[in-house]
């Protein structure tokens, strides 16, 4: 028989947080407030050490790095400590680069959280493509050049046929959408001749290493030219690929911020 002062349900809780692309002051204030209220933070590899010593003194951090090409922990073991935690009181925050539920596993997180009776809270974070764009002075839509914008993968699960790039980039011509790849950079040649099928060469494009980091580094090129200067320019993960027109606006957003420094 079950006391009615015993409860079925985790004394502890969860959040999924959004710390962004790596720059502690993007941050939202929802975001510092839980990282500091946390017990227990499991953190994602790209989140900057900046980030994570804001968690309070004696706050357990595990690191929990999932990153293509590199050891990872499995999403199994950390969907399993996570609710491990809940149910032994520990007030959870699962960190993740940029935002969770931009390509950052936070659904399938939910969902298993959810199944075992765990109520999940949900904190946004500024994604990495937005912040990268920004970075250069360009917008990602734009109401002459760019009517919206596609947020795609350029790394599919294991057995998964992956994006159908032909179709995005027939859709994308005639629509005028800004495409922003994530996790492209390894795949940049296969996804360079597919979106050639529906996109022109003279296409413009920028690469974007470590938004908003003080490691950050960009090229611009155009879609013919693309896999040939990662390949120049040494780009490397985590990177961002955009596609589309409002990338021209960058050389000029770049040459107003040199002459504003000379003023």
């Amino acid at each position: 028989m079950i006391s009615r002062h015993t409860s079925l349900n985790p004394t502890g809780q969860c959040t999924l947080v959004g710390a962004g692309p790596g720059d502690p002051e993007l941050l939202t204030l929802k975001a510092l407030k839980a990282i500091q209220a946390a017990t227990v933070l499991l953190v994602d590899d790209l989140v900057s050490d900046d980030i994570v010593a804001y968690a309070k003194p004696g706050a357990r951090i595990v690191h929990v790095g999932k990153r293509g090409g590199c050891k990872s922990t499995p999403q199994e073991f950390i969907e399993k400590m996570m609710i491990m935690a809940v149910r032994e009181g520990e007030n959870v925050v699962r960190l993740k680069g940029g935002d969770p539920f931009i390509f950052g596993r936070g659904g399938e997180e939910v969902e298993h959280l959810r199944a075992a009776g765990i109520e999940v809270q949900v904190i946004n974070g500024i994604t990495a493509g937005l912040a990268a764009v920004t970075s250069l002075g360009v917008p990602l839509t734009h109401r002459q050049h760019a009517h919206g914008v596609v947020f795609v993968t350029g790394h599919a699960k294991p057995g998964d046929a992956g994006t159908d790039w032909r179709a995005l980039a027939e859709t994308a011509f005639k629509a005028k959408l800004t495409l922003v790849i994530y996790m492209g950079v390894s795949g940049a040649s296969r996804i360079q001749d597919e979106l050639l099928a529906g996109l022109p060469a003279s296409t413009p494009v920028a690469v974007i290493q470590n938004a908003s980091m003080p490691t950050q580094r960009h090229i611009t090129t155009t879609l013919g030219g693309l896999a040939n200067a990662i390949d120049a320019s040494g780009m490397a993960s985590p990177s961002v690929i955009v596609v589309g027109d409002v990338i021209s606006g960058v050389a000029a957003a770049a040459e107003f911020s040199a002459q504003s420094r000379v003023a």
